[in-house]
């Protein structure tokens, strides 16, 4: 049986080991605004009389959709906001689900016309064939091979009479593999699978910026890093931080606090559990723990009043005597 940390959601702490993960979240969902302004061009195509299919006028108002939904929350990622941010990954990850089965689609239609019409890649500009046939519009006749049978004209009348006649084309394996296989077709396969592959680490970044997120939210309540630190030695390895969408709590009211618990249900481990080390707060930085604590004069009264300030001086320090500087050495 495989080790069960194979099976476990990556952790970056970093993008691209130079930048941080805010800033990682920033730039890739910029690039998704920039991605899904198609989809409002597809619909003013429409406006303009344009003919689309079903598949691809859906495609279009699925990417709108998205784009205004990403807009909304884009502003959320220098709050640092909790459910907004862990709203804005899982859109991220499922748009790449979908968009995942739409190239799919339209890469098997569109090599699937490419091996009816093998002579018309030769063909010149402007010369009918898969230009006429791309997307989803099938051909007239599936044909391989025109056979023309002609015959004398009867009476006075010049020429002949010719009639056309089809015979059936081959749709098998062989065709669309010549089609997958041919040089442009294995270029355009690469780059498409290298920018998939890019974008699978993207979402890697996108579900470790809300993981953080929602991690400094449930960090900057006291009794919640306390319940958690204190029993993070003696309790098993299942044991979890409290979620902060539970019903009860501020942000478990409502709409938001259930899908809040639905998001979290998914992989509760990954969002409430301890890292690898069974450090809970490992990967937020230096700074982030640190301005969590009071500091200067804050921090000795708290230690005055709470019992747990620096011993008292010795009596030859009290009653306003000083130690001799030479006694001291």
């Amino acid at each position: 049986m495989a080790p069960s940390h194979l099976f476990e959601i990556p952790r970056p702490k970093t993008f691209l080991h130079t930048m941080s993960l805010r800033t990682g979240a920033e730039i890739i969902t910029f690039l998704q605004l920039i991605n899904k302004v198609s989809g409002l061009y597809g619909l003013l195509a429409l406006l303009t009389g344009a003919q689309l299919s079903g598949l691809q006028s859906s495609m279009y108002l699925y990417s709108f959709i998205a784009l205004l939904a990403t807009l909304w929350l884009y502003k959320h990622i220098r709050l640092q906001s909790p459910f907004q941010c862990l709203l804005l990954a899982h859109i991220y990850a499922l748009d790449s689900v979908i968009n995942a089965l739409y190239t799919a689609f339209f890469g098997i239609a569109w090599f699937y016309v490419l091996a009816q019409h093998p002579d018309d890649r030769t063909a010149p500009p402007g010369a009918p064939g898969i230009t006429q046939n791309t997307g989803f519009t099938s051909p007239q006749y599936n044909v391989s091979k025109v056979d023309v049978v002609a015959e004398p004209a009867g009476g006075l009348k010049p020429g002949q009479n010719a009639v056309a006649v089809g015979q059936l084309g081959s749709t098998g394996s062989a065709g669309l593999g010549n089609a997958v296989f041919q040089g442009g077709s294995i270029m355009s396969i690469s780059l498409i699978s290298g920018f998939w592959a890019l974008r699978v680490y993207f979402v890697f970044i996108m579900l470790a910026f809300a993981r953080q997120c929602l991690r400094q939210h449930i960090t900057t309540n006291a009794s919640s890093a306390a319940w958690y630190n204190s029993n993070a030695q003696s309790a098993p390895a299942g044991n979890l931080a409290e979620n902060p969408f539970e019903e009860g709590k501020e942000e478990g009211y409502g709409w938001k606090g259930k899908l809040g618990r639905l998001m979290l249900s998914g992989a509760p481990q990954y969002w409430l559990g301890a890292d690898e080390d069974g450090e809970w707060m490992r990967g937020l930085g230096g700074k982030f723990r640190k301005s969590m604590e009071p500091q200067g004069v804050v921090e000795r009264e708290r230690r005055r009043r709470s019992g747990t300030g620096p011993p008292a001086p010795p009596r030859e320090f009290q009653g306003g005597r000083l130690a001799d500087l030479q006694e001291v050495r």
